[in-house]
């Protein structure tokens, strides 16, 4: 899945904006608390209920430019990448780019099924946080 939209904010704040969530989910996830230039190759286990965990890991955060991760659980692994582009100082491009790998046959049949329905309502949740994003500066 990929989404390009141009928002009306600078790249910084953009970029700055997941960072912070970032660094708060890390928080909440294991209590400690991460500076921003320790984040790349930074990995932790987010609980998502009793039965229901995976490994987050912070691939790359490039300031102002990129951010990468890769959420991986026992039936999918996922990997996101923001690709953040200065159009000026008040505007940025975004390009969301996520890919899933699903761990076996039924699994991936599963996904691809279910995929079919989720991704164009993925993607209208996914513009919805980008404009809350913008909205908020």
């Amino acid at each position: 899945m990929k989404i390009v939209k141009t928002l009306n904010v600078p790249a910084e704040f953009f970029y700055q904006q997941i960072i912070n969530s970032v660094i708060f989910d890390i928080r909440k996830s294991t209590g400690e608390t991460v500076k921003e230039h320790q984040l790349t190759n930074y990995s932790y286990v987010k609980e998502f209920s009793k039965s229901s965990r995976a490994k987050i890991t912070i691939e790359e955060a490039q300031k102002n430019q990129r951010y990468r991760f890769n959420t991986s659980t026992v039936r999918n692994e996922f990997n996101v990448t923001y690709d953040i582009k200065a159009v000026s100082d008040s505007q940025c491009e975004v390009t969301y780019t996520e890919e899933m790998t699903s761990h076996g046959v039924l699994q991936k049949a599963n996904d691809t099924l279910f995929g079919l329905f989720l991704v164009p309502f993925k993607k209208k949740q996914l513009v919805k946080m980008l404009e809350s994003m913008e909205a908020s500066y």
